[in-house]
């Protein structure tokens, strides 16, 4: 940058370069004049020659002087413009980052309500998985308490029968079993289920050989594998020998019993890898059932309850049966004697309603002196009402 006066003109502006140049050109010429008029100072047409140029020279220095002052003036007319279009780049610069900045103020407060937000339901997440995780707690301490169960002899009995408690009770009335019943020969059933005959009573005991069944599942060599299917097929046969021989009671209970396992793993381990054991409770008589499977006989016991309740009714049905007819054959004579006492009533009604009418036209007729119409009506005799004897 070059300032001349009031004026600042740059290096690179192309029309300072410009008169630079014209500057130069203009010294160099000066220079050579003068070179020139001293090698020829001895010459007065020379002189003249060079005052003549000299004149000349001083018009286009003139000239030059007045075109650099344009020069200067458009100079200055482009700085102005170029001082105004900064202005105004200035202006819009400060508008655009005004605009910017409330932008990035209103996303910025967006984005911390989101984050607000985003914050608070991750921590409800939180909370749930907090109860979530007290719930699996739990449940872990329920689990241990029900393998605490299971693991005494006892306490998986009293599991097994609590289960089958609550089956029965769900499939049959209330009246159709009873639990912990006491046979003759003094030994305590689970539940028996009082079927009319035949087949009679059936009792329902449940066995729960979880040790032979968790000894088959963690065998983990063939050797192990072989002890546990032995110890699954001597306590199943125990407890169908066991059922056989205290439940099934000529005279008393059915020609069978149902032996309830509360596991369906048990059950569909015994029916897919022991079949010979399910075969010999069919030869004993003793039906195994699951939760499943005890359901669904259940239900076919209500329907033979169901059906026997039928038959000790049919005589009730029948005499019912025969009252209702009776009753309806009353209803028909009855309706029928309403029936004649209804045309009896639509009869004096209509009866009624002649003389109405008559009784109209006689007032009428005394209304407008018709004394000859009337007089002839006179003459004639009056129907005679009929009544009800």
């Amino acid at each position: 940058m070059i300032s001349i006066g009031d004026y600042t003109f740059s290096l690179v502006d192309p029309l300072f370069i410009a008169g630079l140049i014209v500057a130069l050109i203009l010294l160099a010429m000066v220079v050579l004049l003068v070179v020139t008029v001293r090698r020829a100072g001895k010459s007065g047409e020379m002189a003249q020659v060079l005052a003549s140029q000299m004149g000349g020279l001083g018009s286009r220095v003139e000239m030059l002087s007045n075109g650099q002052q344009q020069l200067f003036g458009g100079l200055t007319s482009v700085t102005e413009a170029q001082a105004q279009q900064q202005a105004k780049t200035l202006q819009l610069m400060e508008q655009r980052l005004s605009q910017v900045t409330e932008s990035l103020n209103i996303n910025l407060s967006s984005s911390a309500q989101r984050t607000a937000q985003s914050l608070g339901e991750l921590q409800q997440r939180l909370l749930t998985i907090d109860k979530a995780q007290e719930n699996i707690t739990k449940l872990s301490g329920d689990v241990l308490s029900l393998q605490d169960i299971l693991s005494n002899k006892q306490t998986r009995g009293a599991f097994g029968e609590i289960q089958l408690n609550d089956i029965v009770s769900k499939a049959l009335p209330s009246d159709a079993y009873t639990f912990q019943h006491t046979l003759t020969n003094g030994k305590r059933a689970d539940c028996l289920i009082h079927l009319p005959n035949p087949p009679g009573p059936i009792v329902i005991d449940s066995k729960f050989p979880l040790e032979a069944y968790e000894a088959l599942r963690n065998a983990k060599t063939d050797w192990e594998a072989n002890e546990a299917a032995k110890f699954m097929r001597t306590s199943v046969k125990a407890h169908i020998k066991a059922i056989s021989e205290k439940y099934i009671l000529d005279g008393e209970t059915a020609d069978g019993a149902l032996m309830f396992l509360p596991s369906e793993a048990v059950y569909a381990e015994l029916h897919a890898n022991f079949p010979e054991l399910v075969r010999e409770g069919f030869t004993a008589r003793v039906w195994i059932v699951s939760p499943t499977t005890c359901m669904a006989t259940l239900n076919t016991m209500r329907a033979i309850l169901k059906d026997a309740r039928m038959r000790e009714q049919a005589g009730a049905i029948r005499t019912t049966l025969r009252l209702l007819h009776r009753d309806v054959e009353l209803v028909v004579e009855r309706v029928g004697k309403l029936n004649t006492h209804f045309g009896q009533a639509r009869k004096d009604l209509e009866d009624i309603n002649t003389a109405a009418e008559r009784a109209g036209k006689r007032a009428t007729r005394l209304d407008n002196f018709d004394f000859e119409e009337i007089a002839k009506e006179d003459a004639v005799p009056l129907p005679i009402a009929q009544g009800k004897s």
